[in-house]
């Protein structure tokens, strides 16, 4: 039987496919193909982002690895100067600014450069060119102390150069030196020590705070600004600060000796004097600059600075340093119950 002759059963129809399913098959098709294509890009770029992400910690801590070893050379470098050997010249080391611990006029760094320059064949003399309202006496005491060890140990002299400013602290060093030379308007000088501070008991009192310091030893709390301080604590710092002062005056009148004019009226009381005064007294030798040094008195015009800087680098160290024990304290005041 052909197709053409067959004959179907009345009330049956044929199978016809409805209207536009070949099309929605090959939509779906293409549906599912689209799906797909956007869930490997997603794939791709989480991957992407994944490896970013490694790259970016891999690279900072290879710079954290870089940061400590360029402490690790800073603190060897620094711990070891090298004697560097050279014509004959003058060698000149900066006392400027406050004379104090991790600053720039800090025993540590005063002692390194002196050291460097006493080891120097080509170094003549050493120069302390200094510039100085004063500071620790600590600090001042540790340098006067190295020069004396130094000068005797390789036999060069030490001229202390006065620009603006010798006063407390950085008269106690220039005392060491061989001679002081000054600028006529000079302020020089100041040999006395204080301790100072503020006390906010009789505000309290108007303002009606108590204050409420518990101690375990009935001077602890010892300068303590909003407590008042006893007869007995005012006559303990006294004889401390007297202790430190007649330090201070004799290394004064051993480092001047007779040139020193110690019937001066107020010499040891903490006055200071212009540089043409000083002079007039004995606290300085003469007038002149480091220039006139170099060239009159050591003979060798050349001048090298020997001066130990903070670079940069310590700079950065420093402030790390401090941010991170910021960050220790707070952790650990976290973490430990306080007292109340």
């Amino acid at each position: 039987m052909t197709e053409q002759s067959r004959t179907e059963p009345e009330g049956f129809e044929p199978f016809q496919p409805p209207p536009g399913t070949a099309r929605s098959a090959s939509e779906a098709s293409s549906q599912k193909n689209w799906e797909r294509a956007t869930l490997e890009k997603l794939a791709f770029s989480a991957l992407q982002e994944q490896r970013a992400a490694r790259r970016w910690k891999t690279g900072v801590r290879l710079a954290w690895l870089a940061f400590f070893v360029a402490l690790a050379w800073l603190g060897f470098s620094r711990a070891t100067p090298t004697a560097v050997k050279s014509s004959a010249h003058t060698a000149v080391v900066e006392v400027k600014g406050e004379i104090a611990q991790g600053a720039d006029a800090s025993a540590e760094f005063i002692t390194a450069a002196m050291k460097a320059a006493f080891e120097d064949e080509g170094a003549k003399a050493i120069v302390l060119l200094i510039n100085s309202p004063g500071g620790s006496p600590v600090q001042a005491g540790i340098v006067a102390d190295e020069i004396k060890r130094m000068r005797a140990k390789y036999n060069k002299p030490v001229y202390a150069v006065v620009e603006e400013s010798c006063a407390s602290a950085a008269y106690y060093i220039a005392a060491a030196a061989d001679q002081i030379f000054v600028d006529k308007a000079s302020l020089v000088g100041s040999i006395g020590v204080l301790m100072d501070g503020f006390g906010f008991t009789g505000v309290m009192e108007k303002v009606g705070v108590e204050r409420r310091l518990l101690t375990s030893g009935e001077n602890k709390g010892f300068l303590d600004p909003f407590s008042p301080i006893s007869d007995g604590q005012r006559a303990h710092a006294q004889q401390m600060l007297d202790q430190i002062h007649t330090q201070f005056i004799n290394v004064v009148k051993a480092g001047r000796g007779d040139r020193l004019k110690v019937q001066t009226p107020g010499l040891f009381s903490g006055l200071f004097w212009t540089g043409q005064q000083a002079v007039d007294i004995g606290l300085a030798d003469q007038l002149g600059s480091v220039d006139f040094v170099a060239r009159e008195v050591v003979k060798a015009e050349e001048l090298v600075d020997y001066t130990r800087h903070e670079n940069v680098a310590e700079r950065l160290a420093k402030r790390f340093g401090a941010a991170f024990g910021d960050a220790v304290v707070h952790a650990a005041a976290r973490a430990v119950p306080a007292v109340r």
